[in-house]
Order: structure tokens, then sequence, then C-alpha cells
């Protein structure tokens, strides 16, 4: 019998950052106490395992690095775009 994968989640957050940073980061129950609490407080939640699985390799309050700049500006604006809002 295999193993059911293991969900990772991450948070990001831009906001009054310069860049954005990582501010959560967990697996299993930890993955779902972050995904819920996002869903209580109307954060939408892309999924793009190939993205987690990069970030999950910062730290806690770690600035983005640049090569993921797109990749997270796209998830951003998507986020900007479902809201009516557009970023400062």
């Amino acid at each position: 019998m295999k193993n059911k994968p293991t969900k990772t989640a991450i948070a990001i957050e831009y906001g009054l950052n310069p860049v954005p940073i990582l501010t959560a980061r967990g697996d299993g129950e930890a993955a779902a106490a972050i995904i819920s609490e996002a869903e209580k407080q109307g954060i939408y939640i892309a999924e793009d395992p190939f993205l987690v699985s990069l970030l999950s390799e910062l730290e806690l309050n770690d600035e983005i690095p640049e090569n993921l700049y797109v990749a997270v500006a796209t998830i951003l604006s998507w986020a900007y775009w479902l809201r009516g809002i557009e970023p400062d």
C-alpha cells in the first residue's frame, strides 16, 4: 500500500514589504492549518507544487529570491485581480 503524499503549504506576504517574504510553511497537519486559516481570512489559495517545493527551502521571514519573482508575481497579480484591487 502506497503512502499518501504529505501536503505542503507555504504563505507569502507582500503588502508593506519591499519584496514578498515567506511567512509560514508546514507539512501535513500544519499545512492543513495554514490553508484553513487562509480560507478563514479570505486569502486566495493557489496550488503550484513546483513553486511550493522551491519556496519550502526558505526560512521563515526570508525574502523571495529574485529567480522566483515572476512566478510569485503571477500568483500575487491573480490574487489582486480576484479581489478587484491594484497594488500601490
